[in-house]
């Protein structure tokens, strides 16, 4: 079975852990390469890849690091552009020249395909990956405020769930968040109202767990969202940390 580690979730940095058992990744590396080590028991030779969404900070902050230990990273165009990247290590994503849609590539027993997210960043993406070992498939969105996919055959979904539109609106009154940070919120990030509607728009008979990320400190309520999807969905759900 596929097995998932949250290393850290949040605006201070991403970064999970997830193997089927051959194929150790990880999907973001936005905290200290000191902190990445630890938080896999320093079996940095094992990981066969890093899957990178965006440019921000708090997703990829250890990338360089990351790619002078000889770890292949995985990023679209845009986001090597806006780390000003450019080395063996960073393998860009190929789009389809018809449909200029993302193709899959296979990080030996994974077989990989990227999508693209809504964010306020160059040319941000999520990723669905299968596992030739295991037959099971994981869906990992963040940072993103919609999307447009669905997804057959789920087993694992890893999710942003970063706000709930009540308590932002509550804060935004009592001013304890600006009007203009509301904005950017509502244009960049998936809300508790939005995962519901990604969740009743897919095939959930399959899945194991519901991983629910990226929570905002200030506008989420994390025993509230985890009763709700679970309410909604009847599946296991845990809260990334």
């Amino acid at each position: 079975m596929i097995k998932i580690k949250s290393l850290a979730s949040g605006s201070s940095g991403n970064c999970y852990h997830v193997t089927d058992g051959s194929t150790p990744l990880l999907l973001e590396c936005g905290i200290s390469f000191s902190k990445i080590k630890k938080g896999i028991d320093y079996k940095t030779s094992e990981l066969a890849g890093v899957l990178i969404s965006h440019e921000h900070g708090d997703h990829c902050k250890a990338v360089e690091k990351i790619t002078r230990r000889g770890i292949d990273c995985y990023m679209s165009q845009g986001t090597a552009d806006e780390l000003e990247l450019n080395n063996h290590r960073i393998n860009l994503l190929e789009k389809s020249i018809l449909k200029d849609k993302y193709l899959p590539f296979v990080i030996d027993s994974w077989i990989v395909q990227p999508f693209e997210t809504k964010h306020d960043s160059k040319e941000p993406v999520g990723y669905f990956i299968h596992s030739k070992e295991t037959k099971e498939s994981l869906v990992f969105i963040t940072d993103s405020f919609y999307s447009e996919y669905t997804f057959s055959n789920l087993n694992y979904i890893m999710i942003e769930c970063n706000y709930a539109l009540d308590i932002l609106n509550k804060n935004v009154k009592s001013g304890r968040v600006h009007p203009s940070q509301k904005k950017r919120v509502l244009q960049s990030h998936f809300s508790l109202e939005n995962v519901k509607q990604f969740l009743r728009a897919n095939d959930l008979s399959q899945v194991e767990e519901i991983w629910l990320l990226h929570l905002s400190s200030a506008n989420s309520d994390e025993k509230r969202f985890k009763k709700e999807i679970q309410e909604l969905t009847g599946k296991v759900v845990k809260i990334a940390d």
